[in-house]
């Protein structure tokens, strides 16, 4: 492929790439909003639509990677960068270069924010369960079959000192 034809491949590539990330960032948006509004039912469906949209992500970042071992560069960061020095000498893939890292970056920042809301959500719970299980005054341990069981008194290990 000559540096034309690569140029042009990598162009479409952002362009594809830039759409989805920004189509990410709005799904991600919405699952910020149902995980605040506890809306268990549409976080479901939301869920399914981010990783619809990430599995569509992956297959283009696969064909950028495709690309770049094809001549002869590293699939990393510096292999693009080195693959793009290379069939875009003028610079013209610079601003789509430049707006498909920004909406990745802002898609990680999103995903950090769900994270933080998520992990926020998950220690009130367990804070609310760890009330429950005070409340009862039992230790809680688990039992023979893997399921919480608790106990008042001590358990014999063994009868020999």
């Amino acid at each position: 492929m000559d540096p034309t034809q690569c140029r042009e491949k990598l162009k479409q590539l952002m362009a594809t790439e830039t759409r989805e990330l920004k189509e990410l960032a709005t799904l991600l948006e919405r699952e910020h909003a149902h995980l605040e509004g506890n809306d268990v039912e549409a976080l479901e469906a939301a869920a399914l639509e981010r990783q619809e949209c990430v599995g569509r992500i992956s297959k283009i970042d696969e064909e950028r990677r495709a690309l770049c071992s094809a001549q002869g560069y590293s699939s990393d960061l510096k292999g693009i960068e080195d693959l793009i020095r290379w069939c875009d000498p003028k610079g013209a893939l610079a601003g789509g270069w430049a707006e498909c890292s920004a909406a990745a970056a802002r898609c990680r920042q999103l995903n950090d924010d769900n994270g933080v809301l998520v992990a926020a959500r998950l220690q009130q719970v367990q804070a609310r369960l760890g009330k429950l299980v005070a409340d009862r005054g039992d230790a809680v341990t688990y039992g023979p079959r893997g399921g919480y069981g608790s106990s008042a008194s001590g358990r014999m290990l063994t009868t020999e000192a």
